[in-house]
């Protein structure tokens, strides 16, 4: 999918690009309160369906910013952009004291920061509304108007060549702004998709087949839209041909054979983390997971034992996580158990110790230490 495709900047998944965002956003806003200039704007380029648009629309709601939204590539003339013309009359008295002034569009924020202006998906617009951009970009402001003070520039873009229908930029636009290219990474996904209330088995299904999201018709949004869809579909299995029809109708043909080949081996009902973590005995949860590790003749299923390790990685790393009483000895006591590859077991670990000191703390274990040592 991204063969002969030209993107600019560095290539981050959403995590990382939030933070690149929050690192600009506070430089800027110190370039200008300190030296009395505005700072310089960003361009987020990627794919389709990445959710670039609703990375930047979350980080100015998290933080209580206004938000401005645009979309250049709607714009037939100029005067979508500055503004239609309108006759000023001083003073009806007096002859010859009348001028021309612009009304600006409705979009155009008039109230002090701090905020986004969101120039989205900038590069399918016409290239004369491209040339008429640049001044905007160069000195936040139009002839005829003016971002207020504390206001930040992001526009998004879809990368050039293959078949997407976009405009080139010069040499001259581009140098206007700081560039990175956002990719999509599966936990950075899976995290946001907890987050966001997604179905469960969603994020199980993608975690398990990372592979499926080819980049065509299956993109982030498109999975996103499935599976709201299928949410309120309690039995999956036995409703089938409405999943077949509702998969088919956003997603490529080879995510549908995985999703619906998902369904039908039942990792739909893989254990969730809340089940490992706040179970009052761990036995039963034990003898489950074992049951999930083994596939037709008894091959290990480490795709099924990578979700799991994932999808509780997720959990006792999102915000607001308090440890129940039986939260730390059962995720010891998971990571202690033979089923788990060593691979799988040390990684998971190694997540847990960079999260932070609260998390480290539950895998702060002698007989977990000495398990480890011994497999390096």
């Amino acid at each position: 999918m991204t063969d002969n495709l030209l993107f600019y900047g560095s290539k981050l998944d959403s995590v990382a690009l939030r933070r690149t965002l929050t690192h600009i956003f506070e430089r800027n806003a110190r370039i200008e309160d300190q030296h009395d200039r505005r700072g310089t704007p960003i361009c987020v380029w990627g794919t389709h369906g990445l959710g670039k648009t609703t990375v930047v629309r979350d980080f100015a709601r998290q933080r209580g910013w206004k938000l401005a939204y645009c979309a250049p590539a709607q714009f037939e003339e100029m005067g979508d952009l500055h503004g239609l013309p309108t006759r000023v009359d001083p003073d009806p008295t007096v002859l010859g004291d009348e001028y021309t002034a612009f009304l600006p569009p409705e979009w155009v924020p008039t109230e002090e920061g701090p905020g986004i202006l969101l120039l989205d998906d900038v590069n399918r617009a016409d290239d004369r509304i491209l040339r008429g951009l640049m001044q905007l970009l160069q000195n936040f402001e139009m002839f005829s108007w003016a971002l207020p003070p504390k206001w930040q520039i992001v526009a998004t873009a879809n990368p050039e060549g293959g078949d997407y229908s976009v405009t080139p930029m010069d040499d001259a636009m581009l140098t206007r702004m700081l560039h990175m290219t956002m990719i999509f990474d599966v936990k950075a996904w899976a995290a946001w998709a907890l987050e966001e209330g997604i179905d469960s088995r969603g994020i199980d299904f993608v975690l398990t087949y990372p592979e499926t999201v080819t980049g065509v018709r299956t993109t982030p949004r498109t999975l996103a839209q499935f599976f709201e869809q299928i949410q309120e579909i309690e039995d999956l299995k036995a409703n089938i041909e409405l999943v077949n029809v509702l998969a088919t109708s956003s997603l490529d043909e080879v995510t549908v054979a995985a999703f619906l080949s998902f369904v039908n081996d039942n990792l739909q009902q893989l254990i969730g983390p809340e089940e490992i973590l706040e179970a009052p005995k761990f036995g039963p949860v034990a003898k489950r997971i074992r049951e999930l590790a083994r596939g037709d003749g008894d091959a290990k299923r480490v795709d099924r034992l990578a979700t799991i390790c994932t999808r509780l990685y997720l959990h006792v790393t999102r915000k607001g996580y308090s440890p129940g009483e039986s939260d730390q000895d059962n995720l010891v006591d998971f990571l202690l158990m033979d089923e788990l590859p060593n691979d799988l077991r040390y990684s998971l670990h190694q997540d847990l110790t960079r999260a932070g000191p609260s998390v480290r703390k539950m895998v702060n274990d002698p007989r977990l230490a000495e398990l480890l040592l011994s497999a390096m």
